[in-house]
C-alpha cells in the first residue's frame, strides 16, 4: 500500500492548471460558427390544376332532386314543366278517345272535300267543311302541343264541348241542304253526303265523352266569394294624436242679488 501523505505536505502550486489552459475567446466564436445554419423554408406551393378542382366537385355529393307528385305540376319550372304537361295533356287527350274522335272526323271532312271538288256543289258546303277541318285541327294542336295549360283563363274543356254541339248542327244542315238540293246526285256527291254525316256522328261521340269528363268533378264552394278585407292599421309615418285632457269643471255663477 502506498504511503498517506503527510498533513504537512501540501501540493505545489505548479501543480494547479495553468490559466494560459483555458480557451481563448476565438476559439469560443469559432466554436459558435461550427453551428448547423438554418434551413431556408420551402417556398409556397403553387396553385393546383384545375383538373384537381374537378375531382373535388365530382368527389363532393351532388343534392337530390326535390320529389315531384306524379298528377299535379308542384313547383317545376321551365323545361322541367313543359315536359309534364306535354306528357300530361297527351295521356288525357289520347286515352279518354278524344284525339281519336277529331282525327277521324277531320279524315271524313277531307275526304269528302276531295269528293265535292271533282263536281260542281253549292259554295256552303265547301265553307262549312273547310271551316269543320280548320276548328277540329286547331284543338288537335292544341292539346297535342300542351298550350292550353299555358292559357288557364279560358275554359277549353267548355270551349270544347260547345265546338263539337257546333260542328254536329252545322254538318246535319249542311248533309240536309246538300240532300234536298239536287234530285239526282252522282255517286261521288252521294259518298260525300255520306263522310259529312259521318264526320257530324264522331263529333256526337265526342259530345258524349266531353260529358264524362265533367261528370265526376264538382265546382268547388266559394268560389265566387270575395275574400274578406284586411283590416285597415294605423298609417305608418304618423304617429297617434295625444288624448286631450277633460276639461275642468267649471264653478257655477253665483245668483244674482246673492253674493
Amino acid at each position: 500500500m502506498a504511503p498517506k501523505a503527510a498533513k504537512g505536505d501540501k501540493p505545489a502550486k505548479g501543480d494547479k492548471p495553468a490559466k494560459g489552459d483555458k480557451p481563448a475567446k476565438g476559439d469560443k466564436q469559432a466554436a459558435k460558427g461550427d453551428k448547423p445554419e438554418p434551413v431556408p423554408a420551402p417556398p409556397p406551393a403553387k396553385d393546383q390544376p384545375r383538373e384537381d378542382e374537378e375531382d373535388d366537385e365530382e368527389a363532393a355529393p351532388k343534392k337530390p332532386k326535390s320529389v315531384q307528385p306524379k298528377h299535379e305540376v308542384g313547383t317545376r319550372k321551365g323545361c322541367r314543366r313543359y315536359r309534364w304537361e306535354l306528357k300530361d295533356s297527351n295521356k288525357e287527350f289520347w286515352l279518354l278517345g278524344h284525339a281519336e274522335v277529331k282525327i277521324l272526323s277531320v279524315v271524313c271532312l277531307i275526304v269528302a272535300m276531295m269528293l265535292f271538288s271533282s263536281l260542281t256543289v253549292h259554295p256552303i258546303l265547301g265553307l262549312i267543311i273547310t271551316m269543320e277541318i280548320s276548328i277540329f285541327s286547331f284543338f288537335i294542336l292544341l292539346y297535342s302541343f300542351a298550350i292550353n295549360r299555358y292559357i288557364p283563363f279560358i275554359l277549353w274543356p267548355i270551349s270544347d264541348l260547345f265546338n263539337d254541339l257546333f260542328a254536329f248542327a252545322f254538318l246535319v244542315g249542311a248533309m240536309v241542304f246538300a240532300v234536298t238540293s239536287r234530285q239526282s246526285m252522282h255517286l261521288h256527291y252521294l259518298l260525300g253526303v255520306i263522310l259529312m254525316g259521318l264526320a257530324a256522328f264522331f263529333a256526337f261521340i265526342d259530345v258524349c265523352l266531353q260529358r264524362n269528363h265533367f261528370r265526376g268533378k264538382r265546382a268547388k264552394k266559394y268560389t265566387l266569394v270575395p275574400p274578406p278585407g284586411k283590416e285597415k292599421g294605423p298609417q305608418q309615418g304618423k304617429e297617434p294624436e295625444p288624448a286631450k285632457p277633460p276639461e275642468a269643471a267649471k264653478t257655477p255663477e253665483p245668483a244674482k242679488g246673492k253674493k
